[in-house]
């Protein structure tokens, strides 16, 4: 599907309905830009407070502090690394 839209003089586009629609974008919801050589690719953002509860935490690792998460993580890889 293409469809055009015109940048105005603030730099601003209105997204088409027609790609809106087809995105599932409503008002309110935040995309990306990723740029590749010279085209634009547009995407929804993944609302991620509506993933919360979808991947189970082992009782363990659960109410641990983010710092203590990141540095297990990061030691773990670094001790895997083999030479």
């Amino acid at each position: 599907m293409d469809a055009a839209a015109r940048v105005t003089s603030k730099g601003q586009v209105t997204i088409p309905k027609v790609v809106r629609d087809a995105l599932g974008i409503r008002q309110g919801d935040e995309v990306v830009f990723r740029v590749e050589g010279r085209r634009a690719i547009l995407a929804r953002t993944p609302d991620f407070l509506a993933l919360a509860g979808t991947v189970a935490v082992p009782a363990a690792k659960r109410n641990a502090a983010w710092d203590e998460v990141i540095g297990k993580a990061r030691s773990s890889r670094a001790g895997s690394e083999l030479p």
